[in-house]
């Protein structure tokens, strides 16, 4: 069967850089390829219906491909090429990774965690607050809303608290020790208790509903298997939570009691309190509930409570829901959890690309517009233009230097523009992101896209653009 033949078509500004790509992509991505070269520099500024009008198709063309910045209805392409035509990325640097992206089979995104989401304090709240707030949960990936009530007191208002969420089909758990509170609870509808130990153990069997068993003393498991023994004789379901300490408390020893845990009780249902160490750490949270996902996964552990009180952890219940689809299929597949999950990458990028000093140097030549490209490279902010290559590490010494040129094109929407542009370039380049001029930077799960405003800036700019499309077809 013959190879597919991919037709690129390009502008004369990217011309040399993407036949360097090809050639070494084409071999080991498994296909043919040509190359269109049309008479405008700046690719990015190609139309549906300019490149329709262009196109020249070999005949053993099997599909097309252009910039991702090309704008319009692509069947116009297509009458004219007969072939698919395809929005390639925005930037050639990204084509190796867009043919060799691992291949994921298709169960990618199942997951048998169940998210446990606590509303803390609860009864500091008003019921419109608390069913908001479970709605919310509910939309980030949690599978049951937690209802934690307070210590040392009988919160009477915790059936209608429960009726409330359950009136809008979420699924309730409630915290609470006192059987006080959760005997209303229960009736009212929530369906798992946290939590139970000897305390009030001989209550559960007139709960009729799923308990957590956890240990009177978490250090020594005491009254744990007592516990578990009783409910055992009592007919009541239940799952384990040997309790996870915070760092410098008794974390290790916490995860080893895991361990223990589910090689004494095989087959019993496990959960894992993560706040303790979510919230309870100066660290961002996506990375630790991933890790913490991975040990639930690997024990069996098949739901977690988590609660986003503190600012660094408000997104755990969406960085669970991803992570639990990442760790289970990484362990179904024996796999590393690696280059599968992009969207818990959101500090640093998984891989950054920049043009050479040699590419840099090249393009004050190369271009015939007074248009200003940025780019971050080797820890610089770079500005060019036709005849102006201007770099510095600090934007406001490079706005300095721009404005020694006496430009002619930098009128106040065009200078907040740059400023906006050089913002995103400067943290990009602090952080080790990828910057793409007009792109939002990549956050993972936390980007937020962004309108493209350098083609339609404002006036000037699409005067410079007609200007330029009229000297290449010179």
């Amino acid at each position: 069967m013959p190879q597919p033949h991919i037709h690129f078509v390009t502008g004369k500004l990217a011309e040399s850089s993407l036949r360097n790509v090809l050639a070494q992509l084409a071999p080991k991505a498994g296909f043919d390829y040509s190359v269109q070269v049309l008479n405008i520099t700046v690719a990015a500024l190609m139309t549906a219906d300019w490149i329709a009008r262009r196109i020249q198709v070999p005949p053993e063309a099997t599909q097309v491909m252009v910039t991702g910045y090309c704008r319009g209805d692509l069947k116009l392409i297509e009458g004219v090429a007969m072939v698919p035509v395809q929005l390639g990325p925005k930037d050639l640097r990204q084509l190796p990774d867009w043919f060799d992206q691992p291949a994921l089979a298709d169960d990618y995104g199942e997951y048998d965690i169940e998210i446990i989401a606590e509303i803390n304090h609860a009864p500091s709240f008003n019921l419109a607050e608390i069913v908001a707030e479970g709605i919310e949960l509910r939309a980030a990936g949690a599978d049951r809303i937690d209802v934690g009530c307070d210590p040392g007191s009988i919160w009477t208002g915790v059936a209608d608290c429960v009726k409330a969420l359950c009136d809008e089909g979420l699924q309730v758990s409630v915290d609470s020790l006192n059987p006080g509170e959760i005997a209303p609870a229960v009736k009212a509808g929530a369906s798992l208790v946290l939590s139970v130990n000897s305390s009030n153990r001989e209550y559960a069997a007139d709960w009729g509903c799923e308990v957590v068993v956890i240990p009177d003393d978490p250090k020594s498991l005491k009254g744990f298997d007592e516990t578990i023994n009783y409910l055992v004789g009592k007919s009541v379901p239940f799952r384990l939570d040997p309790i996870l300490e915070p760092i410098s408390f008794g974390f290790t020893e916490s995860i080893v009691r895991y361990y223990e845990t589910r090689r004494r009780y095989p087959d019993a249902e496990m959960m894992m309190g993560i706040g303790n160490l979510t919230e309870l750490t100066d660290a961002d949270s996506a990375g630790i509930n991933v890790m913490l996902l991975g040990v639930c996964q690997e024990l069996g552990i098949r739901s977690v409570l988590t609660t986003q009180v503190i600012n660094w952890a408000r997104t755990s219940v969406r960085e669970c829901d991803l992570a639990r689809r990442l760790m289970r299929y990484a362990i179904e597949h024996r796999t590393l959890p690696k280059r599968i999950e992009p969207k818990l990458v959101t500090l640093r990028d998984p891989k950054v690309s920049e043009p050479s000093p040699e590419e840099l140097a090249l393009l004050p030549q190369q271009l015939k517009d007074k248009n200003y490209r940025l780019f971050v490279a080797q820890q610089m902010l770079h500005m060019i233009c036709s005849d102006l290559h201007l770099q510095d590490d600090d934007p406001f010494s490079l706005f300095e230097k721009l404005e020694a040129t006496s430009p002619t094109n930098l009128n106040p929407s065009h200078a907040f523009y740059l400023g906006f542009e050089l913002c995103k370039a400067m943290t990009a380049m602090h952080l080790g992101k990828q910057y793409r001029q007009d792109e939002a930077l990549d956050w993972g799960y936390l980007t937020h896209a962004e309108e493209s405003h350098r083609i339609n800036l404002h006036k000037d700019h699409r005067k410079d653009a007609k200007a330029t499309e009229a000297d290449d077809a010179s």
